[in-house]
């Protein structure tokens, strides 16, 4: 078997972690992204668990078509019972149970012998044959288990009838050789027919739940059970995009392929960061905010020349449009004179010499420098005039008496040409009156599409004259005209902050759109 399995466990074993419950229909949509992201077993949940989960994985069985819907239960009854029901409208369903194999499992959770931990295994297994075709067994705590009883509890499950073999590192306690070693012993040892396959599923208490899984693919497994984002239990499970770039980029390594349409990795990423309010690290790999990001003056020069000398795979691989070159105060001249033939201005000897200097001192004050900002640069360069930027000065919020009323922010702008503006407007929430204000004195609506706010505090050992000397930097992107566009703002107090990403990310939707309106009109003059 040349194809990998992909098992996602975002919505049962990612969910279960602290601060990552999702609601039954924020479930249902990250379900379907699943399903676009074309993975082949969607673990929905664990039925028995609670009223609201059977629920949820009936509303997944019924309205998400193309992969196995799968549900999890205990080696019992009542819990393969609760799958039945649960999963009756899915057209391709799958019963995944479990029980715990290792002493300390056997001793301290389920107070079992072998034998009888062998029997629950056989009398659950063939109990979920009768009301299923597909069914998967999982022997918890597999890697801590005697390797003989181990191999006798998956022939025993696999005898009664499951065609899938869950060898779980359940609490990520394994290493990349030691678990190749164990799946290859399993596969001389585990008394099966042909069509029965191994799976893996390993966490990250050590930071190996992806190196080990793709250890196990070498040992011979072919199913891997992972999460988007690398969510789930504790430090969180083997990341689903890792290991699918990993043997899609490696293919020459690894010799196999998998069924996920990569082009949806990034939407399903920001899915569920949207759905449970926690994005990825920003260097996260494949979907980290850096994953494709250059900086550094010497990167920038070497990817401006060729992509491949810094980036082993392409943005658009994984759905992501980007622009990978990012003006900081790292960057080289090189990447500024790219950058500025993107928009459309030429710099060359002396007037490169003298922007650069000048974007030094603008990037060394504000961190990133974006379209906005480049483009007033440059035609501050050009015309030696301070061109006019939106700047906040002040923004108030009046909080509405009635609990059904809604608040008013007063926002006041300056702007290098107009002066200074201000402007009233109401909304369900201070922010976004806020922000429609705004709108309203830049002309421009939009949409806010992500927001994401870091606060740190000052060091205990430095008091601030304030008590608190805090300081915020917010991160946003904007939907304008059905582009995405990105903002950001650094600022001693939340609100006014997001207010400036908001202003920030506005300006460079206007700088760019202006841009796009002047080669339009470059082409048809010519």
């Amino acid at each position: 078997m040349s194809r990998i399995l992909i098992f996602d466990t975002t919505l049962r074993d990612g969910e279960q972690a602290p601060g990552f419950s999702m609601q039954p229909d924020a479930k249902l949509r990250m379900a379907r992204a699943l399903a676009a992201l074309r993975v082949d077993v969607i673990e929905a949940g664990f039925a028995a668990s609670s009223p609201a989960d059977a629920q949820s994985i009936m509303d997944i069985a019924a309205g998400v078509d193309g992969p196995i819907i799968c549900a999890l239960a205990r080696a019992t009854r009542p819990d393969i019972l609760a799958s039945v029901t649960a999963l009756a409208p899915a057209a391709r369903k799958r019963v995944h149970v479990f029980i715990g194999t290792s002493p300390l499992h056997r001793e301290a959770k389920l107070r079992m012998s072998r034998d009888q931990v062998l029997q629950a295994i056989r009398s659950s297994i063939a109990f979920a044959r009768d009301h299923f075709d597909d069914v998967e067994f999982s022997a918890e705590d597999a890697i801590r288990t005697e390797r003989d009883f181990l191999a006798e509890a998956l022939s025993v499950a696999a005898a009664e009838g499951a065609s899938t073999l869950n060898v779980p590192d359940t609490v990520g306690y394994t290493t990349p050789e030691e678990i190749t070693d164990l799946f290859r012993f399993l596969d001389g040892a585990v008394d099966r027919s042909d069509d029965v396959i191994f799976s893996t599923h390993c966490h990250d208490d050590l930071g190996m739940a992806v190196a080990n899984s793709l250890a196990a693919i070498r040992g011979g497994a072919r199913q891997i059970e992972c999460a988007v984002n690398g969510i789930g239990e504790r430090a969180g499970n083997c990341a689903l995009e890792d290991v699918v770039m990993a043997l899609r980029t490696r293919h020459d390594f690894y010799g196999l392929d998998t069924n996920v349409d990569s082009t949806r990795i990034m939407a399903a990423s920001r899915t569920l960061a949207q759905i449970t309010n926690a994005p990825p690290p920003r260097n996260k790999a494949i979907v980290g905010a850096n994953a494709f990001a250059h900086e550094s003056g010497i990167h920038q020069h070497g990817v401006l020349q060729n992509r491949a000398t810094y980036e082993i795979m392409k943005p658009e691989d994984i759905g992501l449009v980007t622009e990978s070159i990012v003006l900081g105060k790292h960057s080289g001249r090189h990447a500024l004179a790219a950058r500025a033939r993107a928009l459309g201005v030429v710099l060359e000897g002396e007037a490169l010499d003298r922007t650069f200097v000048a974007f030094k001192l603008v990037a060394d004050e504000v961190g990133i420098v974006d379209t906005a900002k480049l483009a007033a640069l440059l035609a501050e360069a050009s015309t030696h005039r301070p061109q006019a930027m939106w700047k906040l000065t002040k923004v108030d919020i009046r909080s509405p008496v009635s609990a059904n009323a809604w608040p008013v922010a007063r926002v006041e702008l300056d702007h290098g040409e107009r002066g200074r503006v201000t402007d009233i407007a109401s909304a369900p929430g201070a922010l976004d009156a806020a922000f429609a204000a705004v709108s309203q004195m830049m002309g421009t609506s939009a949409r806010v599409d992500s927001l994401e706010m870091q606060y740190i505090a000052a060091d205990p050992d430095q008091p601030a004259p304030d008590g608190q000397g805090a300081n915020v930097l917010v991160e946003m992107t904007v939907e304008v005209g059905g582009e995405i566009y990105a903002g950001r703002a650094r600022a001693r107090d939340i609100l006014p902050c997001c207010v400036s990403a908001y202003i920030d990310a506005v300006s460079n939707a206007q700088a760019i759109q202006a841009i796009a309106a002047a080669r339009v009109r470059q082409e048809q003059a010519a």
